[in-house]
């Protein structure tokens, strides 16, 4: 399994790839292999301001339905369109294509509370 250093982490098992006052959250490798084949990703906040824990979006993988939570409190900006028609690039590319959705931060100091690398394989691997 694969933690890379460049990423934040969450309980809630999403990464978060901050490039300035903007990221890219997706999940964890851990997370797409709990879920098994996923098959389809719903995002209808593309445009809202939603706060740190509330739901922006559902991953439905072959066993089971679950909902995906804003790591960070933010606009969402973007969600990433090949995951239409493509949704188990998320299983095979977590951390790279697999992208979930691009937000602008409104409250960038949020990202000191969340895992580092070490952090979350500890969480993970406990």
């Amino acid at each position: 399994m694969s933690y890379p250093e460049s990423l934040k982490y969450t309980k809630d098992h999403e990464w978060i790839r901050v490039e300035g006052d903007e990221a890219f959250i997706g999940i964890t490798e851990f997370a797409q292999k709990e879920l098994g084949d996923i098959v389809f990703i719903e995002v209808e906040t593309v445009d809202e301001t939603l706060d740190i824990e509330e739901v922006f979006g559902s991953i439905e993988a072959v066993k089971t339905v679950s909902d995906l939570f804003m790591p960070l409190s933010g606009k969402v900006l973007e969600f990433n369109e090949a995951l239409e028609s493509t949704p188990e690039i998320i299983n095979s590319d977590p951390y790279g294509k697999g992208w979930i959705v691009k937000i602008k931060l409104t409250k960038p100091e949020e990202v000191n509370d969340l895992y580092d690398a070490k952090g979350y394989k500890e969480l993970v691997e406990a």
